[in-house]
């Protein structure tokens, strides 16, 4: 797309937003919302109170998140992860179910309570990372590191500058340090753990721990007594599940099972595939584990969309308004 066409096109894009925002306010498009009928689960990730881009793009801050539950309150009929798989859907609203992935403890800090007051129930996909031994996921730690980092670091004989958005890229092969540990096993992603904090010793500042940290086993487990939460599971270690071998992945998924199973005392039934990434092995061996709701983001092969323990999901965008974000979770897509 040449330089013109992509200044047209975000012109384009943010004047349809500002012009959705304004006519909700005046009460022009409501009727949109009344009128709009279907389901979709969506997914957040993290919460925080400010600077929700300060690490990495998937946060939203709390009056952010507070505001889409104001609206679900007020056009839509949310679910619970088993109430949309047994399609109890309402018809007379749009239907929608709640998901988190990857188990921060600003989770448990912001958003139960927040579903406590407005009555919602959720899903909270989480790995096994603190049985682990981690309180931090790698690709979490990596961008912080990256943010805070040096200009240039060297891995594994491998000099890595940084470049747009602060991400590490090999001067060999323009692979960034975090794609190319993606496709490893968590023995690799440990080792540069291990090798880099020195570098970074970011826990010290506990002011930024709500853009890191994981849920304790203690959270986890109080998280799951309340009736209106959903735990699933989110693989042990948040590896990539379709780029590494088979049968680590087929241990990581039992893994992971067993380990909120008897952290919860309740069956786990849930699997959220990090990244959204599988393959056809991998949801083989997921169903062998004994996992009834496979989600991901988009479906990668044919059939998928006929298996009823496959559901797709989509991500919520935290560059844009309340309203906007509802209208793309209606229509399923965002402005180009």
């Amino acid at each position: 797309m040449s330089i013109t066409k992509k200044i047209c096109s975000k012109i384009y894009r943010e004047t349809k937003y500002w012009s959705r925002d304004i006519g909700y306010a005046l009460g022009l498009n409501e009727r949109f919302f009344e009128n709009a009928r279907g389901n979709r689960i969506v997914i957040y990730h993290g919460i925080c109170q400010q600077d929700h881009t300060r690490f990495n793009p998937i946060f939203l801050t709390k009056e952010t998140f507070e505001a889409h539950l104001k609206l679900y309150k007020k056009y839509f009929n949310v679910l619970s992860l088993d109430g949309f798989y047994q399609q109890r859907f309402s018809k007379k609203k749009f239907n929608i179910c709640l998901t988190f992935d990857d188990g921060f403890a600003n989770n448990y800090k912001y958003v139960l309570p927040l579903l406590e007051a407005y009555k919602m129930p959720a899903a909270f996909f989480i790995t096994g990372i603190r049985e682990a031994g981690y309180d931090v996921l790698w690709n979490d730690f990596l961008g912080v590191v990256s943010k805070y980092g040096p200009k240039t670091i060297h891995y594994k004989n491998e000099r890595y500058d940084k470049g747009r958005y602060d991400k590490y890229t090999s001067t060999q092969s323009d692979i960034t340090l975090a794609e190319k540990l993606r496709s490893t096993g968590f023995t690799e992603k440990e080792e540069m753990m291990k090798l880099l904090y020195p570098l970074v010793p970011f826990k010290k500042n506990t002011s930024e721990q709500d853009y890191w940290l994981q849920m304790t086993s203690e959270q986890i487990q109080i998280l799951a007594r309340s009736p209106l939460v959903t735990i699933g599971a989110h693989g042990y270690y948040h590896n990539d599940l379709s780029k590494i071998k088979i049968a680590e992945a087929a241990k990581e998924m039992v893994q992971s099972k067993e380990y909120l199973e008897n952290l919860t005392a309740k069956q786990v039934n849930s699997l959220a595939f990090p990244y959204g990434a599988y393959n056809l092995s991998v949801v083989e061996e997921a169903k062998k584990a004994g996992y009834s709701q496979l989600l991901t983001m988009d479906f990668h092969f044919e059939g998928n969309k006929d298996d009823d323990m496959m559901r797709e999901r989509f991500t919520v965008n935290p560059f844009i308004s309340p309203i906007n974000q509802m209208y793309a979770t209606i229509t399923r897509g965002y402005e180009h």
